[in-house]
């Protein structure tokens, strides 16, 4: 029987395609794996759901439609994997109210959770956090109606119909039912993620403080040498972050792909050094930031752009070039003030900085907790001494950026869940101005409009792949447009999607800053019945 398949935009270079149910998006999955198209980047499986983005330099939407139309799906695919058994205590926040949505006593809620067994279909949300399908068909539980702040690492949580595990401390919307003393995901693993798809889970209860026998890697760990000379940061009002271009390909074990908010300026300030565009760079957000030279380097700093001084050994202060590279002598000293405009600066290194690399990047991704840890002020720089070209003389035309106060343009894709806004909401949302809040960060920016997105469809998203830059929607209303350290899955749905050309403009809007929304083209919605 032919399987109905729904195309929807979800970017410049990112579409859905929606399916039936989930064994039929797990098998599209996995014959999209076997025989991946050209050009396809990442594949993102959720419940109905596969999100596909793509390199528009090697291949288009339109022929991947035509691809994936061909597909047969007619026979479905089969997983096999471990079996795990989990303790848990159960004593979640959520647990007498999920007893009294499904009718039963929190007694026959923990036994029914018990005997039952989950099955991981998909990795999503973070690293290491597995949805999982249950035997059990009674268990179907909303999500919360106000999704908590922070959901402690280990938590045992019920989303719909699906159960998860969270490896980390997150915000989230499940309901948690208890707690599980078992690492989700440690990089000191084989596999970090100890849950993967086709894998078995087992609870059993175990008293709230029990201490649980935990496998761990008996290898001996080489001793990492504490490094005896680098830059020193003499100062670092807020946090500084190691970043690259990011480690993209890796949503099969739940990591999104991070990465420099501004992609085009680490790029710059690497081209201004004679580095490889994907080179460290470390990124400063308002300023605030200092170090002193222990030899002679070359640095270059581009983005947003803050004023730059040099006390030199001496006692002099002169001034540096913004966007260009320049030189500190041993025992100089770099400041960087607070710029006029923007957010985000970059500064690079000729050589680069010696910063481990995880799951192919250095990039710090904040949701995940993957990568080096933030910079502070007392922290070393150790120069890598690598390759380098020559440098880059030439100061690149340097972009208006966002200031505070002021109103910014942004580029959307509508999709691709426009149609679960109602004509007036999808109004709203390119008519009026959203402000950017002080809750925004790497992993979001909050926004705020005088009136709400008003909804059509009020039911439970199933949760489905999101993209950078997805402008999700809770119930609130007020949306929260996706950054680079964005869950690779959501449960609420997304109106629209930043265009790629905007993305860099978006990850420069300061707190305070209101942005317009302007609808750009993309292809409409696709209903595909296969020619088999």
């Amino acid at each position: 029987m032919a399987e109905r398949l729904r195309f929807l935009p979800a970017g410049s270079d990112v579409f859905l395609v929606e399916l039936d149910d989930l064994a039929t998006t797990q098998t599209l999955l996995d014959r999209l794996l076997a025989a991946r198209p050209a050009g396809v980047i990442e594949l993102v499986p959720a419940a109905r759901t596969l999100m596909v983005r793509f390199d528009p330099l090697v291949t288009d939407q339109a022929h991947l439609v035509a691809v994936i139309s061909r597909i047969d799906l007619s026979v479905r695919s089969t997983r096999q994997g471990q079996t795990f058994e989990i303790p848990a205590a159960y004593d979640g926040e959520d647990l007498v109210d999920v007893a009294e949505i499904l009718g039963w006593k929190v007694e026959e809620l923990i036994r029914r959770h018990t005997e039952a067994t989950y099955t991981v279909a998909f990795t999503g949300f973070a690293p290491g956090f597995a949805y999982m399908t249950c035997d059990d068909p009674a268990f179907d539980v909303p999500r919360r109606r106000s999704p908590q702040v922070r959901i402690p690492a280990g938590s045992v949580a019920l989303g719909g119909k699906f159960g998860g595990i969270y490896p980390s401390d997150s915000p989230g919307g499940w309901q948690v039912l208890g707690r599980t003393p078992l690492k989700m995901w440690d990089v000191s693993r084989p596999r970090a993620a100890l849950l993967a798809p086709g894998d078995r889970v087992r609870f059993h209860e175990i008293a709230k403080g029990a201490v649980v026998p935990v496998a761990v890697n008996l290898e001996k760990q080489p001793e990492t040498a504490s490094p005896a000379a680098g830059l020193v940061v003499t100062r670092a009002d807020r946090p500084a972050l190691y970043q690259d271009l990011g480690r993209p390909g890796r949503a099969d074990q739940g990591v999104a792909e991070s990465g420099a908010l501004d992609r085009a300026s680490l790029i710059g300030a690497n081209l201004c050094v004679g580095n490889p565009c994907d080179a460290a760079g470390i990124e400063i957000a308002f300023g605030g930031f200092g170090l002193k030279a222990d030899r002679p380097v070359t640095l270059a700093v581009t983005g947003a752009p803050a004023p730059l001084s040099i006390h030199t050994a001496d006692g002099r202060i002169v001034p540096a070039p913004f966007g260009r590279p320049f030189a500190l002598d041993a025992g100089d000293d770099l400041t960087l003030g607070l710029p006029p405009e923007g957010m985000r600066s970059y500064l690079a290194l000729r050589g680069g900085f010696a910063v481990e690399s995880l799951l192919g990047s250095t990039s710090s991704d904040t949701l995940a907790r993957i990568g080096p840890a933030p910079i502070a002020t007392g922290d070393l720089l150790v120069p890598a001494n690598g390759p380098a070209a020559a440098v880059d003389p030439f100061r690149p035309a340097q972009v208006s950026l966002p200031k505070a106060g002021e109103t910014v343009t942004l580029d959307v894709v509508l999709g691709p869940r426009t149609d679960w806004f109602t004509d007036k909401g999808v109004k709203t949302l390119l008519s009026q101005e959203w402000q950017v809040t002080a809750e925004s960060n790497r992993v979001g920016m909050r926004l705020a409009g005088a009136e709400p997105l008003e909804r059509r469809n009020v039911a439970e998203l199933p949760s489905e792949g999101t993209a950078l830059g997805s402008i999700q929607v809770p119930h609130s209303g007020q949306p929260v447009l996706f950054l680079a350290d964005h869950p690779l899955t959501g449960g609420y749905p997304v109106i629209g999607v930043v265009a790629r050309h905007h993305l860099d403009l978006a990850g420069q809007i300061p707190i305070g800053a209101s942005i317009r929304f302007n609808a750009v083209a993309a292809f409409d919605p696709l209903i595909r019945e296969p020619d088999r």
